[in-house]
């Protein structure tokens, strides 16, 4: 164990979702005997997106860096070029900084290129969430790229972790220690429904949906557009038939989220007495919204990945997830209106939620966040990390 605070982690987060889960590892950082870097990018930085990092701000870590990188947005294609600036942003910080090791989660274009500059530096890298599969976004290959180029693998699941190994990855540097979402919902102090309705000013103790929906974004992917107009219509079905309203969390920086977030905005303006549209909830209100919604509807991770834990009824829409573990409270449709509309109405049926609650998560782990830590704690500095990669092929 290292006495004092010799050795730097370098910590990256881009989006309100990463953030919120790599909360418990930056707490759990801090008092361990690693020097915590976190450096703070992309959507967090940005006024579109909620400048979600005054959250990280609330929270009192201190931020050792930031680094905008989203001055493409206005190009009909800003990925290429956002990648490209991040790549030599990033280099150049690692350059500065040489970090002894660089933590990174997820699959994000931003991480990726985050992951290319650290790789580029000679700065070891380890991964959070390597080995999931979603065939419906080009974070597909984002997240293998990373995998490669990682020297530490903290998958959150066994099936991951397995998948992992099938890829080459040395099964001694591949550790499942459970998923940081599954954590936090064990872990983090919920408002109730009136607490949030309150802090909101939106009424949330009656039936509501928690509705967040991003753009696939794989290839020959749909028209996110279309798509809307499926779910929207499906939304304003279930509330003529159920008054089930909507609180809606928006889209985050993928090609097409800012079109989905200017629909958000139109639709709700002319529906506000039961509908409401945030840019970013922040993780506490997120799951505590998620622990007091009637459904959650769309196509982010945290519909296939969180709500199992609590047993909450979900639509996962379109092919954004394919791939993921699909647990009983989950129900699959793709995005047309009447086959949303009726897994709506068949998560609102008592006999359905009563299958719902029942759920069990893929994704339990005692201890994640502390887990990735000791991890980090005893490989940091070893030389390996720093050695060209060895593929495990075994006989």
């Amino acid at each position: 164990m290292l006495q004092t605070k010799e050795k730097t982690v370098a910590v990256v987060t881009g989006s309100r979702a990463e953030y919120g889960l790599l909360r418990p590892v930056l707490r759990k950082l801090e008092a361990s005997p690693l020097l915590l870097k976190l450096v703070v990018t992309g959507s967090h930085l940005s006024d579109q997106y909620g400048n979600t990092v005054a959250e990280i701000e609330a929270d009192g870590f201190p931020i050792c860096a930031r680094i905008p990188i989203l001055k493409y947005q206005d190009k009909a294609d800003p990925i290429p070029d956002t990648v490209a600036y991040t790549l030599v942003s990033f280099a150049e910080w690692f350059r500065k900084e040489r970090p002894d090791l660089v933590l990174v989660l997820g699959d994000r274009y931003e991480i990726f290129a985050v992951a290319q500059a650290a790789a580029m530096t000679g700065v070891p890298i380890a991964h959070i969430s390597g080995g999931d599969v979603t065939l419906g976004a080009a974070d597909e290959y984002y997240r293998h790229c990373i995998t490669k180029m990682a020297a530490l693998h903290f998958p959150s699941c066994q099936e991951s972790a397995q998948r992992l190994i099938r890829m080459g990855e040395q099964p001694e540097r591949v550790f499942q220690v459970g998923g940081l979402g599954d954590e936090n919902i064990r872990n983090m102090p919920k408002l109730t429904a009136a607490e949030l309705s309150a802090d909101l000013g939106f009424d949330l103790t009656v039936p509501f949906g928690l509705v967040t929906f991003h753009p696939e974004t794989g290839m020959d992917c749909a028209d996110p557009l279309d798509q809307m107009k499926a779910l929207l219509g499906a939304l304003e079905d279930a509330h003529t038939e159920t008054g089930l309203r909507y609180l809606i969390t928006k889209s985050n920086a993928d090609q097409g989220g800012a079109s989905i977030n200017a629909v958000w905005d139109e639709w709700t303006s002319t529906r506000r007495d039961w509908s409401v549209a945030v840019t970013s909830l922040g993780v506490k209100r997120y799951l505590s919204a998620m622990a007091c919604a009637a459904a959650v509807i769309g196509n982010s991770s945290s519909g296939v990945v969180e709500t199992p834990s609590f047993g909450v009824p979900t639509v996962n829409i379109g092919e954004r997830q394919n791939g993921r573990p699909i647990c009983s409270n989950v129900l699959c449709v793709p995005a047309e209106r009447k086959q949303i509309l009726d897994a709506i109405r068949t998560c609102l049926d008592p006999d359905f939620r009563h299958t719902a609650s029942r759920a069990v998560s893929p994704y339990y782990g005692p201890d994640p966040s502390g887990s990735i830590v000791r991890v980090l704690e005893k490989w940091i500095g070893r030389p390996e990390l720093r050695e060209p990669k060895r593929f495990y092929d075994p006989i």
